[in-house]
């Protein structure tokens, strides 16, 4: 078997060539421009304080690093609902497996968990060819019965001091342990995304599968790992809840989905795949903690946070563009 073709961007017109495209910054521009209005309204609310900025960034973060890995699975035309559930269980595994054995082997069962559930949605999809849509949200109700059938609906408490340092409630100077694992995760899911030929394959299979085959590339096979990459993502993001919150919970990660998808969208991802941004999907992901914390200081509740997260998810699919074929 030849080895496969080396992929270049698969969206070249998605560029333009004569300046500056608004629709391919739009999260950057939303972003400070919400930043900027919410300073000045919420002023007196203290939205400027630093110390109302890290808890943005620490509310943030771990969203931000979930929207890493959804960015190869849309990137590669899928989808993943099931990432809340995810972390959700792997944060009752974790504390669990902490309070039993320790440290190293809470982090490695924690990751396993990711591990399995995403082997599981990659079989759905790739071998048993059920959408990645049903599949995943099947895994939802099925991830969070089995954390609510493992914890008894019980919150499982982590006392390890050093967990807790290093999954939630650390500093490294000023930076919170959360956001430097949100900067960690970025960074490499861009270097990986942009620079590696695995991220040339993830977008060239979005892109078109049916060239990407004739290219020498194995489509399912970039599909499942992307799948299983986001799974062990997702379960990351859950030790951090458990870090941060102290506990492992079922609750922890419910509806996380609807601001991860958006946050993806918002940031540049294709819907249809063979675009992606992991930097875009970070600053997707601050730009709604922004607006979640700015509502909060308005005195909205959690019902009207809901409504602006839904309003975003349909602004970024309308701001979504799709290159026609030619």
């Amino acid at each position: 078997m030849t080895s496969p073709a080396i992929i270049k961007d698969p969206d070249p017109r998605a560029r333009p060539s004569w300046g500056f495209d608004w629709r391919e910054n739009i999260v950057y521009i939303g972003f400070v421009f919400v930043l900027v209005v919410f300073g000045f309204t919420l002023f007196d609310q203290g939205f400027l304080n630093p110390n109302n900025l890290l808890n943005i960034l620490r509310q943030t973060s771990i969203i931000a690093v979930m929207a890493v890995g959804m960015t190869f699975v849309i990137s590669a035309a899928e989808i993943d609902l099931s990432v809340g559930a995810v972390a959700g269980l792997a944060s009752v595994t974790t504390a669990y497996t902490v309070a039993q054995w320790g440290l190293f082997p809470g982090i490695l069962v924690g990751l396993l968990t990711g591990l399995v559930v995403g082997a599981l949605n990659a079989t759905f999809v790739t071998v048993l060819g059920i959408p990645s849509f049903l599949a995943t949200l099947g895994m939802l109700g099925v991830a969070t019965g089995a954390a609510q059938w493992f914890s008894a609906n019980q919150p499982l408490p982590i006392r390890d001091d050093v967990y807790l340092a290093m999954f939630g409630s650390g500093n490294l100077g000023f930076l919170p342990v959360l956001a430097i694992w949100m900067i960690v995760f970025g960074l490499i899911g861009h270097v990986v995304l942009r620079k590696t030929p695995f991220g040339r394959y993830v977008l060239a299979t979005g892109g078109n599968s049916v060239a990407a085959r004739f290219s020498g590339l194995n489509p399912r096979r970039i599909k499942a790992s992307v799948l299983i990459l986001c799974s062990v993502v997702a379960a990351f993001a859950g030790m951090l809840y458990a870090g941060r919150l102290e506990s492992g919970r079922y609750q922890w990660g419910t509806g996380d989905e609807l601001s991860v998808i958006a946050a993806v969208v918002l940031g540049g991802t294709s819907l249809f795949g063979g675009k992606g941004s992991v930097v875009g999907a970070v600053f997707g992901a601050l730009l709604i903690g922004v607006v979640n914390n700015g509502i909060v200081l308005m005195g909205l509740d959690f019902s009207q946070q809901t409504i602006v997260r839904g309003a975003i998810i349909i602004l970024a699919v309308a701001l979504a563009r799709r290159t026609p074929v030619k």
